[in-house]
């Protein structure tokens, strides 16, 4: 079942994978959250939407790589956040599950 908000997929972070019926931003994020970078952005760079930009844009931001992150976020149609990157997650969270 699709987390309902930000608490509800938090609490998901203890399974083993996340649920192979979210949506792949979706389970990029949890990847993210979980701090496999690898299985994030495998699932990100396959995401061809402004979402998956965004996510892209995130991972490259929390690795430090502020020139691929750019240009990921130029995709996404976003600026270089300003926020912490744990509060950017939370964003990026949010909004995908307020749709």
């Amino acid at each position: 079942m699709t987390p309902q908000n930000y608490d509800d997929f938090t609490r998901t972070l203890t399974e083993e994978m996340p649920d192979t019926e979210w949506s792949w931003a979706l389970q990029a994020l949890w990847y993210a959250s979980n701090n496999d970078w690898e299985a994030s952005h495998d699932i990100a760079q396959d995401l061809h939407t402004p979402i998956g930009s965004w996510i892209h844009a995130y991972l490259h931001r929390a690795e430090g790589d502020k020139f691929n992150a750019d240009y990921w976020y130029g995709r996404a149609g976003k600026p270089f956040p300003k926020l912490s990157i744990q509060d950017e997650i939370k964003e990026i969270i949010e909004s995908l599950l307020s749709k």
